[in-house]
């Protein structure tokens, strides 16, 4: 991965222009498409920076903007000790339409750079989420979830006359109701949560100990440093690695320091000179991981298909056999032309399944079941033994 650096907003250098003609019309003057620097923190104006950035060039964009939380006066806890709250200049907005007109300027100039399947995830509180949401509609992104971040250590509510925020909300959207080539890692998401689908109820503690920067005084060094997990399961649920994740409001560049372990570039955009030179020492401590750890999990969609009668004439099922539901209640038999047959019903796996449950639908690769060595097994298993005895051949043909 190249040097990190950070550099003031715009490209580098002037853009030359050149004179082209086309038949049938008069000579124009075009500037030459510009090239995204990667690995780069953007110091200045994030619309700016956004607008002087090149078309269509990210795949992923994590913001985190200001939550306008309107606060009034300092808050204590009942000890009178001070709450070190988020009361920057940055977070502080004269009105809501002030704040909705920067939310509808930073959201149009960071869909203009989005890849046309690539997508959004912007996260807020109460105080401004519902509004950034109103916003991405009338921009035309299409949202795909709404995502809950449960904190596993809330603050709590001191004056003890609201429930505790124990929440934030993600947005997650894709950059038009036509993009349907977004990328979504499922089966990477499946494989790590105990095979089971990854909800939108994700349970993560906030930034403490180590990983929270702090200066030379011992306090924060950003007020609302977002926990390195958090950022993990974004970048990988919606990336591979080699892809671009754009933070508009990069702060102390924890999207940075885990699109760099994880394989994937970035680009920052910081006003604050502080952050930015906070969040480039932090990056430069980061070890990427290995080619090995985050490669690709192949999706099951992109694996090549595999009829049941292949199963058959490989002699991996025979003709004749007997498959069953998990629970062995279900018997059909299989036919040599990779139908099966329950009694004098004859159809696909996936047909006659439907018919045992009474169900419109079945997916017959794991309803039914084969017993082998004194083990029942679905069917699924054989498939897979298949597939990979297909690439090992492959690749020794290859080598």
């Amino acid at each position: 991965m190249r040097n990190l650096r950070i550099a003031h907003t715009g490209l580098a250098g002037p853009k030359p222009q050149s004179k082209v003609s086309r038949p049938g019309a008069s000579a124009a003057i075009v500037k030459p498409k510009e090239v995204l620097r990667r690995n780069t923190i953007m110091l200045g104006d994030c619309i700016e920076s956004l607008r002087a950035m090149p078309p269509e060039s990210v795949d992923l964009v994590f913001a985190d903007p200001p939550y306008n939380l309107q606060l009034e006066g300092q808050l204590s806890r009942p000890d009178q000790s001070v709450v070190d709250a988020v009361d920057d200049d940055w977070d502080k907005f004269a009105s809501f339409a002030d704040y909705d007109r920067f939310t509808r300027d930073w959201l149009a100039a960071a869909r203009r750079v989005m890849k046309p399947d690539a997508t959004l995830f912007v996260i807020g509180s109460y105080h401004n989420i519902f509004r950034v949401g109103a916003t991405l509609q009338d921009l035309g992104f299409w949202i795909l979830n709404d995502i809950v971040w449960l904190k596993a250590n809330p603050m709590p509510n001191f004056r003890g006359r609201r429930f505790t925020n124990a929440h934030e909300t993600l947005i997650w959207a894709s950059k038009s109701p036509e993009a349907k080539r977004y990328t979504f890692n499922y089966e990477a998401l499946k494989a790590g949560n105990e095979d089971s689908q990854m909800r939108s109820d994700w349970l993560f503690p906030l930034c403490t100990g180590r990983e929270r920067l702090k200066n030379e005084d011992g306090r924060k060094v950003h007020p609302t440093q977002k926990p390195e997990a958090l950022l993990a399961r974004v970048i990988l649920s919606a990336t591979h690695p080699g892809d671009v994740v754009l933070d508009p409001f990069f702060g102390t560049g924890t999207t940075g320091a885990v699109a760099k372990r994880l394989g994937r570039d970035f680009v920052g955009l910081e006003r604050d000179p502080g952050y930015a030179a906070a969040a480039q020492a932090r990056i430069d401590a980061v070890e990427p991981l290995p080619a090995e750890a985050i490669s690709p999990t192949p999706a099951k969609r992109s694996e090549p298909r595999i009829p049941f009668a292949l199963l058959i004439e490989a002699g991996m099922i025979s003709a004749g056999a007997t498959l069953t539901d998990a629970a062995g209640r279900r018997p059909v038999v299989v036919r040599p032309d990779g139908a099966v047959a329950l009694g004098a019903i004859i159809g696909s796996i996936h047909k006659i399944g439907a018919l045992a449950q009474g169900l419109p639908a079945c997916n017959g690769w794991t309803f039914w079941h084969i017993e082998q060595d004194g083990q029942r097994q679905p069917i699924d298993v054989l498939r897979s033994d298949f597939r990979a005895g297909t690439r090992d051949m492959q690749a020794a043909q290859a080598a």
